[in-house]
């Protein structure tokens, strides 16, 4: 089992990317938009503890700010284990981490962010 605890140098720039990409869609009510950056942002950072639940805190933030209900309850339990369940190495592979999907479902993880992973898997 492999433990994280930091994300590589060669992640955070396009896991930062997309939190920014988030903010600045959500600014311009680009609401979907919005979600999907945050869940490939989810995507990049699950492995890490930290990165893993910055991007669930983002994610109960947007709940909150649209005013949806099932985003903001499905949120609070991811909080409480996402980070630990990182930490471990045991998490869902590719899951997008929102509401509306079941929390331990791995998922195919979108082209452009595969090979972004598994360039640092080879470094």
């Amino acid at each position: 089992m492999k433990i994280h605890t930091t994300m590589p140098g060669s992640v955070k720039p396009f896991y930062r990317e997309e939190l920014l990409q988030a903010k600045n869609a959500f600014d311009k009510k680009l609401y979907r938009q919005s979600w999907q950056h945050l869940e490939r942002a989810h995507i990049l950072g699950q492995p890490y503890p930290f990165e893993h639940t910055e991007v669930h805190w983002k994610m109960l933030g947007f709940g909150i700010k649209i005013k949806n209900g099932k985003e903001i309850l499905g949120q609070v339990p991811r909080l409480l284990v996402g980070g630990v369940k990182s930490f471990v190495g045991k998490i869902p592979v590719g899951n997008t981490g929102g509401a509306d999907v079941p929390p331990l479902k791995p998922m195919e993880i979108p082209e452009d962010l595969a090979a972004i992973i598994n360039k640092t898997k080879t470094l």
